[in-house]
């Protein structure tokens, strides 16, 4: 019997476990209510460099196509090159075939609006009660469009990032990048972008078969063979992506990840140095973009985990936000496109090295710094929202609680966070501090409390 615990459908897409939860029949029924939901028109169809992904595309083409659309075939494209793409072909919308960090048994559809962005929980409301109801705009035979195919997807997205950083600065530096894509998406555009900035490239992966070399969140523990490669290779500095491209973890110098919540803070404060602006990131992301928006005098807004959620307040922040994120390594720069961008992230990085003349290390060493744990229970949505019920009581007097998504508790030297995963069954729990001793500490607390209300719920 085929498990339906597997199956994630939420503002993030849908995604599911293959030959289990996501099958060709779903994806291609989702399509169908995509299809019908923009209403017909070009819908740009795209995926990541997984085995199951070409599977997938072919049932979503073959969904769009039964109601009265143009699928246009990207292949595989890194998710900013496809967002970025959609907007600017001026599509009626598109379904990236993608599962993002998840291990290679998942896949999954990701949904784009014809402004280049992820719905909104509100248009994916809307979305969903098509593909609930199954009120599809079927066409006749010989209403079929056909199906177009675009070659060189990725050239206009590296055309408007090579326009947005300082090419000769970089270039001048001769900056040495070991390139890990993973073997990902991020391999179609990663070594090309970063020979056209002049950088001395040492790929690795960086063939988009979907054979992971390593697990595909580009967490420290899991990218300790490429930070044994920066330090072989003697490079100034190594960049390791995610399966779709849109998150970055940086290594130093010396062979030290940095961890991925420094990715945003470097883009950050480079963004800053330039341009004056707030800073929007979600509610799990790193203290330390509080501190840099105290050090430049500038206002930071939090939002609901989610790339939507946050790309929408960047897009409506007053003072106008001129940088944006989530802490996992996705960096969000509205001059590019308002979207998580690992190529993004990179040339800031690039144009911080260029113009600081201090290796990696000195650099990041410079920008404020805390220590952030995290953690994972199996567990339901469901039983994530009754555990935070049984909590808030608990920390009411302790802290100050925040419920804008899941149970987030402010302490004057930490902070811990419990929510339930929007792309995962299970239910995520974080806690930062300026030490490694006291988040320890926290993250041990707060799970003792979680198994302490476990029994009760």
């Amino acid at each position: 019997m085929k498990s339906a615990t597997t199956l994630k459908i939420s503002i993030s897409g849908a995604r599911g476990i293959i030959g289990d939860s996501l099958t060709p029949q779903l994806a291609a029924a989702l399509a169908q209510a995509f299809g019908t939901y923009v209403g017909g028109g070009p819908v740009l169809v795209g995926r990541d460099a997984r085995s199951s992904g070409i599977m997938l595309a072919e049932a979503v083409v073959s969904g769009l196509l039964a109601v009265g659309c143009r699928p246009v075939d990207v292949g595989i494209l890194p998710i900013p090159s496809f967002l970025y793409l959609t907007k600017e072909v001026r599509a009626a919308g598109g379904i990236a075939v993608t599962a993002s960090h998840n291990p290679r048994e998942w896949n999954g559809l990701k949904f784009i609006s014809r402004r280049g962005l992820y719905l909104t929980p509100q248009q994916t409301e809307e979305y969903l009660d098509i593909y609930h109801q199954g009120a599809f705009d079927f066409v006749a035979a010989g209403k079929f469009r056909t199906i177009e195919v675009l070659p060189r997807a990725a050239d206009a997205h590296l055309r408007r990032l090579l326009n947005r950083f300082d090419g000769e600065a970089i270039r001048r530096r001769r900056i040495r990048v070991v390139l890990d894509c993973n073997n990902g998406a991020g391999a179609v555009l990663g070594p090309r972008f970063l020979r056209e900035l002049g950088c001395d490239v040492v790929p690795l992966a960086c063939d988009p078969t979907g054979e992971f070399v390593h697990p595909s969140e580009p967490t420290p523990e899991n990218i300790a063979g490429v930070c044994r490669a920066v330090k072989t290779a003697r490079a100034d500095i190594g960049f390791v992506q995610d399966a779709d491209a849109d998150r970055l973890a940086i290594i130093d110098e010396r062979g030290r990840p940095l961890g991925e919540e420094m990715t945003l803070v470097w883009a950050a404060s480079r963004v800053l140095e330039k341009t004056k602006g707030s800073i929007v990131c979600n509610m799990s992301s790193t203290r330390a973009l509080d501190d840099l928006a105290a050090r430049h005098g500038v206002k930071i807004f939090r939002t609901r985990i989610g790339e939507v959620n946050v790309v929408e307040k960047v897009l409506a922040a007053r003072p106008r936000a001129v940088i944006g994120g989530e802490g996992n390594g996705g960096v969000i720069d509205p001059e590019i496109h308002p979207c998580r961008d690992s190529f993004a992230a990179m040339g800031h990085v690039l144009d911080a090295l260029a113009a600081g003349h201090k290796p990696v290390s000195a650099l990041a060493g410079a920008l404020p710094r805390y220590v952030l744990l995290k953690d994972r229970i199996e567990g339901s949505a469901e039983r994530a929202h009754r555990l935070i019920r049984v909590l808030r009581k608990r920390y009411e007097d302790k802290g100050t609680v925040n419920l804008l998504d899941g149970l987030k508790v402010d302490f004057p030297d930490h902070w811990i966070h419990l929510r339930p995963s929007n792309t995962e069954p299970v239910i995520r729990v974080l806690a930062e501090a300026k030490t490694e001793i006291r988040a320890r500490r926290a993250l041990a607390a707060l799970r003792g409390e979680i198994a302490a209300a476990w029994r009760k719920i």
